[in-house]
């Protein structure tokens, strides 16, 4: 095989998109990742990187733009990293995600695509301003208070003004309380020393009830000048109904630490999804798009194809949201979740909407089914929703042991879910894969898997 240098030059034709959403190419058998570029481009690459199959590369030069290539919205779009394809028109984007799904399928899916129903990815109407919380870290740039994020690949601070895929209250908040905190000459961590006190500027919006909550995280919990710092905010900010501090003083890339405080208002805002009501405190888990949460959840709705009577499995619940979306038309909901504070989340959220038929446990899917088979409890569906490592390997044993009629995986990554449909497909027949798009401008694409017990 050809052996790729550093500094090389080469054109390159652009075959399709990645699963990190770069251009991906073969020159002379060697696979080219080329970040920006996109299928069906003719570019000019320089090798930035060599690997023993693959190497990476810069476009120095598009002789041939695809007629998707489209202008990036963000003025810092290309140093800031957060979003991959905003040079992809939005259409685009939905024909490439669904690409990533086939991909994924090609490779782990040892039957191959044949026979798979992967259809059309599921777009939002409006494809910005979908974020409902922003996590921005703050530094100092020539004394003056910026917040953003940390540049792809590097520790350089990008300061941003106006994100376009948060939703403006966001984007308002944080410039506001940047501001505040620059008067106020309040203390500014710096990561490198240690030295400093506010570390990150959290902002969340509950979309339909118009409430937003700051978190400053700090790091440590005395702040000068606190008094004046809330009343400053509650003057210029009177949108905020919650501000509370979050105070972490290990020097880790974790943004929340271990303790919280209530500093003004509330200490949780309220969220609707549908007819459901959530109460979200500060570190409380909630899906960042809840206008694209609404069409997934109807999607495991659809798949799960519930009469009234069925029992169904919620695993990897977290504070119960899919169960409780399902509920209305179950028999019975039970879910399981190995994160104590989660789990109780859930059944207050259960008693809150007046679900008798949902019960929560804290534990693993793997451990606690095979409990419930043996007093002679089987489930007739079983909703996964896992993180992007995918399903355990355990679990996936005890769902072909336990055999539920039907199991609807809701997946944040194709690639594990390949592979897991590949492990239970001694059992059970893919119906169908509908990729659901809830990140847009990023390469990221949530899928929901129907699976049949054979």
């Amino acid at each position: 095989m050809i052996k790729l240098e550093v500094g090389q030059q080469f054109p390159l034709t652009i075959k399709r998109l990645g699963i990190n959403g770069e251009g991906v190419g073969f020159f002379k058998k060697k696979v080219v990742f080329v970040p920006g570029a996109l299928p069906g481009e003719e570019v000019v690459v320089e090798v930035k990187k060599a690997g023993p199959s693959f190497a990476e590369a810069s476009i120095r030069k598009i002789r041939k733009p695809s007629k998707d290539r489209v202008k990036p919205v963000c003025p810092v779009y290309e140093e800031c990293g957060g979003c991959q394809l905003q040079h992809l028109s939005y259409e685009g984007q939905m024909r490439e995600k669904r690409d990533i799904v086939v991909q994924a399928f090609e490779r782990y899916y040892k039957p191959g695509i044949e026979q798979l129903n992967i259809r059309k990815t599921i777009g939002m109407d409006e494809p910005w301003g979908y974020r409902n919380k922003s996590q921005f870290q703050v530094g100092l740039d020539k004394q003056k208070v910026i917040a953003g994020l940390y540049g792809e690949g590097s520790h350089r601070l990008i300061n941003i003004e106006e994100c376009p895929v948060q939703h403006s209250a966001s984007n308002k908040v944080t410039q506001v309380v940047k501001s505040i905190l620059g008067d106020l000459n309040i203390p500014i961590y710096n990561e490198r020393s240690g030295k400093g006190l506010v570390r990150t500027i959290v902002s969340r919006v509950g979309f339909e009830t118009g409430q937003v909550q700051v978190v400053l995280i700090t790091a440590k919990k005395e702040i000068p000048r606190k008094e004046l710092l809330v009343k400053e905010m509650q003057k210029q900010l009177p949108e905020v109904t919650s501000i509370v501090q979050n105070v972490n003083g290990a020097k880790t890339s974790l943004v929340f630490g271990d303790d919280t405080y209530p500093l003004a208002g509330e200490e949780v805002i309220q969220e609707t999804l549908g007819d459901l009501s959530f109460e979200l405190s500060a570190r409380a888990f909630f899906q960042l798009n809840p206008i694209q949460t609404v069409k997934l959840y109807d999607e495991v709705k659809r798949a799960a194809g519930l009469t009234g009577v069925e029992k169904v499995v919620d695993a990897y619940c977290g504070v119960g949201t899919i169960g409780l979306w399902l509920a209305t038309g179950a028999g019975e909901v039970r879910g399981m979740d190995v994160i104590a504070e989660s789990i109780e989340d859930a059944k207050q959220n259960a008693v809150r909407h007046g679900f008798e038929n949902a019960q929560y446990e804290v534990g693993k899917a793997e451990i606690l089914m095979p409990k419930w088979l043996k007093s002679g409890w089987r489930p007739d569906v079983v909703v996964v929703d896992p993180p992007r490592s995918g399903l355990d390997e355990k679990l996936l044993k005890t769902l072909l042991e336990v055999k539920p009629k039907k199991i609807v995986y809701v997946s944040c990554n194709p690639s594990t879910l390949a592979k897991n449909v590949d492990m239970l497909r001694k059992a059970y027949k893919v119906e169908y894969l509908q990729p659901v798009d809830m990140f847009p401008h990023t390469s990221h694409c949530e899928v929901v898997a129907k699976l049949e017990l054979k």
